[in-house]
């Protein structure tokens, strides 16, 4: 079912799905492997599509570790509701990423420990791109991390400019393959 959501969504809406099928769990293993769940207080994802890494982030968090996510598609945004509606310190937003700052801020949270995005930037408009990185590195920690994945390396040096570390590893066990892009400052 999922599978079936996923590409009804990215025919109708190539520029913000930005891929035919969901990742694969390699991916997602892949995408959170740098998260240090034992300190972490606060983990943001962006555009979590179906929840592949949702799922992943869940499972790995500690109960008090406070998720948010952001998903703009009401689709997406409705099914993760629903899968985890009983999910405690669990907080889904149908808003763009854009607006972290204000939901966090609502929560009483100052910063995120570590944002996970499945956004895809290559499609984004740039102004919307520059707009959600300028206020990722914004409300990252200190010492946080950025984990981003495109299937190309064409926004890298777009992404460099708001980070001053990038970390990419591969995977190819995706369709299509997919860069990982670890980003801190």
């Amino acid at each position: 079912m999922n599978f079936l959501l996923f590409l009804k969504q990215y025919i109708t809406k190539p520029r913000t799905v930005g891929a035919v099928l969901p990742s694969s769990k390699y991916l997602a293993t892949k995408m959170i492997e740098n998260v240090d769940f034992n300190y972490s207080s606060c983990i943001v994802e962006y555009g979590p599509g179906t929840g592949v890494f949702t799922e992943r982030i869940l499972k790995k968090r500690k109960k008090n570790t406070m998720v948010f996510l952001f998903e703009t598609n009401k689709n997406f945004y409705n099914l993760i509701k629903e899968k985890y509606r009983d999910e405690p310190n669990f907080y889904i937003i149908n808003n763009s990423a854009e607006y972290i700052g204000k939901y966090l801020k609502k929560y009483g949270i100052c910063k995120a420990d570590y944002i996970v995005s499945g956004l895809p930037f290559a499609s984004l408009p740039n102004n919307i791109s520059s707009n959600i990185l300028t206020e990722t590195e914004k409300y990252l920690n200190k010492h946080g991390k950025f984990i981003t994945f495109q299937y190309t390396l064409l926004k890298k040096n777009f992404i460099e400019k708001y980070f001053n570390e990038i970390h990419i590893k591969r995977e190819l066990r995706n369709v299509p393959p997919a860069y990982v892009l670890c980003c801190t400052n």
